[in-house]
């Protein structure tokens, strides 16, 4: 049965013309392996069932060369290499390549993932896979209202998303059917599922037990084509969780804290991993909140083992039969062994846990809310709030709704409501069915709020504001998990913080900064003082969820009759033309198109909000590239010199007048480049216009490995005080790389007028990533292995 596998797997790598029937052998080898439990993976997939039995097999193999306890995160992960017997498996170190489970993607990023499908040549997506649109629906009046709008304006990337789907066999969620991470929660994840998803935020699915990682698309296009997908064996950090959350602090207050002691980068290249008792305190949505938001520390995922809270959410989202397999299983996959050892431990204890406020700027700033009033008026923040949020991927929960109108109807018993306005995003349409039913949102109307479409909205800067100028700074507090400049609202005088639900509602009530509700008194409209009671609220509904309307649509058994066309006249979408191909020669006298200061994230190198409607037509959505960045040379934002003909312009229209002339580019960044978003256009759009590597002194992960898909050479300098010596009119040269290799440095010559500096580049290439470099690009790559 091995033999027939890596035969099948073999051919479907070669992607020769059979691919439908090799996909096919593949697909039943799935089933047989599966068959043993007869427990779906989904009601979505009814003919691909729950991969337990393989997983402990798997994990056998590993467990008798390992020889040693295992962290969850570890047996969840070996259990899904493709080649148990032979991988080499350190730490830190080696690049695994495993078998996922599944593939989801956002409508934002599923388009240009999906063209690269489409690219590849192959006839239908060999693991389950999904698409969910909520990332292009712009938050203005209303729910009702947003939604029929964003239906209109983004009719052909809608209707491109849905043929797609449907003719290369992937489930596809409409507008308005909620955010891809609630929909993966309620539908999809399980404990020790291995998932990949073209969005940041996939690591949610960690409350329910399930290794869900976020990826760029082409990592997505390979685990569709039944190529095995590779990461960087993580290290794992463990956070160790004592005592009982109560009162004001909510399970958001853990991962703001973890945020606070990690930094933004602190957990890159590690799978953050809680246990202990404390754990069983925390609902199953609670838990996901704190894995959705371990993406703004930069770790590859995080995780929960697999416990009762999980199980309660199982069956109330109709999916007993997995808990009760679930079960069996525990000890043997979903639970860390006795004596693990962890890479760093982290002691949390939930007693003595005080909410947090986090920001502004920088999601690992953080306030306790005792200090939050004292350190905003020392560092001069705006004290007055303009607008307060709750919802989005992060927490949209029924319980996270439930106890803030549990606060909301307090203070409207005292006569009060929300001073500033209040912006509720529920997470998916089966929550906002179930909160309507249930008299949630009828609260939050009288309490002064509006209830916005089932999608990202604000959060991803999908938000009409209209109550202030761009650059009025001024503050907002949100319940969201980012908070760089300018990402709500594309003002960089906005001032976010990141909060609990809870915390967001009551500071709504008063309106400023400075107001603790653990301590502080409100005035009613008697006149008499009250402190706001501790929120409470029912961890799932009482009556069941209600489904609301069914916005799901399943792909018919072939594909063959479906057309996808896309307009070459369209401002929307357009086919992709493959990369240039590497010619063998050094990269000599590289211009450097920008050097950037500071902080550098995928929203800086490409900008969401607005530009999110060009997500799929690479030339128009390059006109983004980097105007977000600050230029070292000026301390300004999209204003660089052009080295060629001395003129000043914006980045994308320098670096268009190079590919012009041919001239080719490189840009150098600062610590944790590419930090935030998995999106891969942050790495398409610089070798779309011509960059040739990206010099920093250190990358953040998804992106490092998104640069490397797409040919780029992601160099890190190996003496960090190097970056000093480039100036905007140096000339780089990257040398010998004939002699490019794993582990070994790349030789780089600095020209600044007479003078060359000559230095060391570090690269965390493989044999395998080396070889996208020189065939352009992964995809590349995949075709000539396709036409051997």
């Amino acid at each position: 049965m091995a033999a027939r596998l890596m035969s099948a797997q073999a051919q479907v790598c070669r992607l020769g013309k059979n691919v439908v029937s090799e996909t096919a052998m593949v697909r039943q080898f799935h089933a047989s392996c599966y068959s043993a439990s007869k427990v779906a993976l989904s009601k979505f997939d009814s003919d691909v069932f729950l991969p337990y039995e393989k997983l402990n097999q798997r994990l056998d193999v590993v467990r008798s060369r390992l020889n040693r306890p295992l962290t969850l995160s570890e047996k969840v992960l070996y259990s899904h290499l493709d080649d148990p017997a032979n991988q080499d498996i350190e730490r830190g170190t080696s690049y695994l390549r495993l078998r996922p489970d599944r593939v989801a993607m956002q409508d934002a990023t599923a388009q240009m993932a999906l063209l690269q499908f489409i690219s590849s040549g192959l006839k239908r997506v060999a693991v389950p896979s999904t698409v969910h649109c909520d990332h292009l629906i712009e938050a203005q009046v209303g729910g009702v209202k947003d939604l029929a709008r964003a239906k209109d304006l983004n009719r052909e990337v809608y209707d491109f998303l849905a043929s797609t789907c449907a003719k290369y066999g992937l489930g596809f969620w409409k507008p308005g059917s909620g955010i891809i991470h609630q929909i993966i929660l309620e539908n999809y994840a399980f404990p020790g599922l291995l998932m990949i998803g073209t969005d940041s935020h996939t690591p949610n699915g960690g409350g329910l037990g399930g290794l869900c990682i976020g990826v760029g698309g082409a990592d997505a296009v390979d685990v569709m084509a039944d190529i095995p997908w590779e990461l960087k064996c993580p290290k794992v950090i463990g956070v160790h969780l004592t005592g009982k959350i109560s009162g004001w602090t909510s399970p958001k207050d853990v991962i703001l804290k973890v945020a606070d002691i990690l930094t933004v980068k602190g957990g890159t290249g590690a799978i953050i991993e809680y246990h202990g008792k404390g754990v069983d305190h925390i609902s199953c949505t609670g838990m996901a909140t704190i894995c959705n938001m371990g993406a703004e520390i930069g770790a590859t995922t995080s995780l929960f083992p697999f416990n009762k809270r999980m199980g309660d959410y199982l069956k109330s989202t109709g999916r007993a039969g997995i808990a009760a397999e679930a079960q069996k299983f525990q000890s043997k996959i979903l639970t860390a062994d006795k004596n693990c050892e962890y890479d760093e431990l982290i002691e949390i204890n939930l007693d003595t846990l005080e909410p947090h406020v986090n920001g502004p700027f920088t999601p690992d700033l953080g306030h306790p809310i005792s200090k939050l009033g004292e350190n905003s008026k020392k560092n001069g923040y705006p004290m007055d709030i303009r607008v307060g949020l709750i919802g989005s991927c992060t927490n949209s929960s029924y319980e996270d709704m439930g106890r803030c109108a549990s606060i909301a109807k307090d203070a409207m018993a005292h006569g009060i409501k929300s001073k500033i306005p209040f912006n509720v995003t529920p997470g998916s349409e089966q929550i906002r069915a179930t909160i309507e039913r249930d008299g949630i949102s009828e609260v939050f109307d009288k309490f002064g709020g509006t209830v916005l479409a089932n999608a990202c909205g604000p959060c991803i800067g999908q938000w009409d504001r209209q109550d202030v100028k761009k650059g009025e700074k001024n503050t907002i507090v949100t319940s969201y998990n980012r908070n760089f400049t300018g990402r709500n609202d594309a003002n960089a005088a906005t001032h976010c913080f990141v909060t609990s639900p809870e915390l967001v509602t009551a500071l709504s009530i008063a309106g400023r900064l400075d107001f603790n509700p653990l301590t502080d008194e409100l005035t009613g409209s008697d006149g008499k003082k009250f402190k706001l009671k501790a929120p409470f609220g029912d961890e799932l509904p009482a009556k069941g969820f209600d489904p609301g309307q069914d916005t799901y649509t399943a792909p018919p058994k072939t594909g063959d009759s479906v057309s996808v066309a896309v307009d070459p006249k369209s401002q929307r979408l357009q086919l992709l033309e493959p990369f240039d191909k590497w010619n063998g020669q050094d990269l000599t006298d590289l211009t450097v198109l920008i050097k950037v200061k500071g902080k550098c994230t995928t929203d800086h190198i490409s900008a969401a909000g607005p530009w999110l409607k060009y997500r799929g037509h690479l030339d128009n959505i390059s006109n983004n590239m980097f105007i977000g960045a600050t230029n070292a040379e000026n301390n300004e934002m999209n204003n660089i010199k052009n080295q060629r003909n001395g003129s000043w312009g914006g980045v994308p229209d320098v670096a268009r007048d190079y590919k012009a002339n041919n001239v080719k580019w490189v840009a150098v960044g600062d610590e944790n480049y590419g930090e935030g978003s998995s999106r891969e256009h942050a790495a398409l759009e610089p070798r779309h216009l011509g960059g040739r590597a990206i010099i920093v002194k250190s990358f953040a992960r998804i992106h490092e490995t998104n640069l490397k898909k797409q040919g780029l050479l992601p160099l890190t300098f190996a003496n960090a005080a190097d970056y000093d010596k480039i100036q905007p009119t140096s000339k780089i040269s990257l040398v010998n790389l004939n002699d490019l290799a794993p582990g070994k440095p790349v030789d780089c010559e600095i020209k600044n007028g007479d003078k060359v500096d000559k230095i060391k580049l570090n690269h965390t290439l493989n044999d395998l990533q080396i070889g996208w470099f020189k065939a352009g690009s992964a995809l590349n790559r995949m075709k000539e292995l396709a036409a051997q």
